[in-house]
Order: structure tokens, then C-alpha cells, then sequence
């Protein structure tokens, strides 16, 4: 068994969201090269994603929305009708290849063929929304990864762990009201998309199994840290979750251009090391992270590199 694998796919890089986007093909160019020039990743095992089929995106989405989709892309339309959710006639293909990298590192881990996974993915995913697109955000990586793990493997008790600076609203609201998932969330207070309060905590059988922590700008990890070893850590004592998902958004690093959190390269390290204590505890290791945001590209670079090295216990 392979301890630690990359998921990639070329395709990724086609994906274009606009001129001068923020969220460009340059993001995965920076990170891939810091793996493969990094001495204690270079030598990392890179795997080739199968294409999710339309029947997983279906888990999560509309077949409305997924109709919508595939006809804008088709039609070599700049954008899907929503403000921020910009495309190009390749986004089809990457966003089906980028929830189709969450789906294998699934499966690799679910089938012991590796303990974890890192999935440098683009178009992100968990602003998407059920019903639309949002936020750079086609298909909603990690929410159809969690409803994968659900249906073929059964499992009933799934955490997603969401440290991107934007608080994660796609994925609260595909789980708000089952108790089968468990999101959890730290991002900017009174940010886009403006959602995440700490009162959502879900609803019906879900209640109980949201928890979010919104912090002001210019916060760092000695205050955000603890939202996770205080309230995150004792909470898994109670659900033993049996598989880890990590929505890897790397924009609260301190001089991001769009968000004002502050957090260190040493705080993602200590944020992979609590995930990673947690799907070692109850879920023999099982943990798949998936790349969100981060649009300073040096230090885009150096936090999945930081991320990498502790999912392959080497920091």
C-alpha cells in the first residue's frame, strides 16, 4: 500500500474561469512543480483520475443544473449565468475529472490502496450549490465524494473538515439535515458568501452536526487553532467518523489578495496534523483532502507542500 498519493489530471489546467481570474490554471502549475522539485515529495506517486459519471454528479446536483452545465460548456459560453462561476468550453471535462479525483482517492483509500490522498483539483468545489454554481465553484468535489463513500461503501458517518477561508455554504447545505455527514468549518466572519454563523448547527436529524467557527479578519492560529482542539477533537469522540474529507482551501494564509485571515504555513501543518489524529483514531487513516482556495501562488505553493509532507508524516 502507497501511504500518501497525488491525483492530477492535465485537464485541470484547461479549465479557464476568465482573464486575469484569481482562480487560474497558474495556481496548479505552482503547487505541482513545488511537489516534483521538493526533496521529500518528488518521489510521490501521481495517479490519473477516472471521469466521475453523471450519476455521482447526480448524488449532489439537479439534473437541471447538470444539464445546464454541460450545454453552456458546449455552447463555449464565458460563464454559467451566475455571477461568479466563470467557464470555458474545457470546464466540463475538469469539473468532471476534478470530483472524479475526490471519487479515486475514495476509493484508494476505501480499498486499502492507500492511507490518504491529496487532490490538487480545479475548478473548486464547495460553494456549489445543489441547484447552481457559485464562487469559482462547478460541482461540489468533496460533497459527491461524501455521498460516494455513503452508497458504495456504506458508511454512515463521513466528517468533512472545510479550512478554506470562505466559509463552505455548497457543502452545509447538500448535509444540513442528516446526521451522515459532519461538517465543520473555520473561515473570514462577514465574507463571502456571507454564510456559516455559528447558530447553524443544522436542522432535523442533521442538528448537531454543523459547526462553524467565523472569525474576523486579521485572525490567526493561536485563535483559530483552538476551535479545533477544543470543539472539533471532543466532538469526534461522540461520532467516530469513518472517513475524513478535507476541503483544502490554503486563501487564510497571511497576505492572501482576497481575504484577510493570518494564519501560517505551520497552522495548516497543525490543521492536517488534527485531521489527520482524527482518521487515525477512528478511521484507520482514511482521509482525502481536496484542494479549494488560494490565490497567492508562492504561498499556495508552500502550504500544499507544508500539507503534503504531514500527510506523508515527514514535518
Amino acid at each position: 500500500m502507497s501511504d500518501t498519493v497525488i491525483i492530477f489530471d492535465e485537464i485541470f489546467l484547461e479549465h479557464e474561469a476568465g482573464w486575469r481570474h484569481p482562480e487560474s490554471p497558474s495556481r496548479l502549475k505552482a503547487i505541482k512543480e513545488a511537489l516534483e522539485e521538493d526533496p521529500g515529495t518528488s518521489s510521490l506517486n501521481w495517479h490519473q483520475p477516472r471521469r466521475a459519471t453523471e450519476e455521482e454528479i447526480l448524488y449532489n446536483h439537479t439534473r437541471d443544473y447538470v444539464d445546464l452545465v454541460r450545454r453552456k460548456t458546449a455552447q463555449g459560453s464565458s460563464s454559467l449565468g451566475f455571477p461568479d462561476t466563470g467557464i470555458n468550453s474545457s470546464s466540463w471535462e475538469a469539473a468532471l475529472a476534478a470530483a472524479g479525483a475526490v471519487l479515486t482517492g475514495v476509493d484508494m483509500v476505501m480499498q486499502g490502496r492507500a492511507r490518504n490522498a491529496f487532490c490538487p483539483v480545479r475548478p473548486p468545489g464547495h460553494h456549489a450549490r445543489p441547484m447552481m454554481g457559485m464562487g469559482f465553484c462547478i460541482f461540489n468535489n468533496v460533497a459527491i465524494a461524501a455521498w460516494h463513500a455513503m452508497k458504495k461503501y456504506e458508511l454512515e458517518r463521513v466528517l468533512i473538515i472545510d479550512w478554506d477561508c470562505h466559509h463552505g455554504n455548497g457543502t452545509q447545505e447538500s448535509f444540513y439535515s442528516t446526521s451522515k455527514v459532519f461538517s465543520f468549518s473555520i473561515h473570514q466572519d462577514m465574507w463571502y458568501p456571507f454564510t456559516g454563523r455559528r447558530s447553524e448547527t443544522g436542522d432535523g436529524d442533521g442538528r448537531g452536526t454543523t459547526m462553524n467557527f467565523p472569525f474576523p479578519a486579521f485572525t490567526g492560529g493561536e485563535e483559530i487553532i483552538p476551535a479545533f482542539t477544543r470543539h472539533l477533537v471532543p466532538a469526534m469522540e461522540k461520532y467516530r467518523p469513518e472517513l475524513v474529507l478535507v476541503s483544502a482551501g490554503f486563501d487564510g494564509l497571511q497576505g492572501d489578495p482576497l481575504v484577510n485571515l493570518a494564519l501560517n504555513v505551520e497552522d495548516f501543518v497543525l490543521m492536517t496534523r488534527i485531521a489527520m489524529d482524527i482518521a487515525d483514531k477512528y478511521a484507520n487513516g482514511r482521509l482525502i483532502s481536496a484542494l479549494e482556495g488560494g490565490y497567492n501562488l508562492d504561498g499556495l505553493a508552500r502550504c500544499c507542500t507544508a500539507h503534503v509532507k504531514e500527510l506523508m508524516q515527514l514535518s
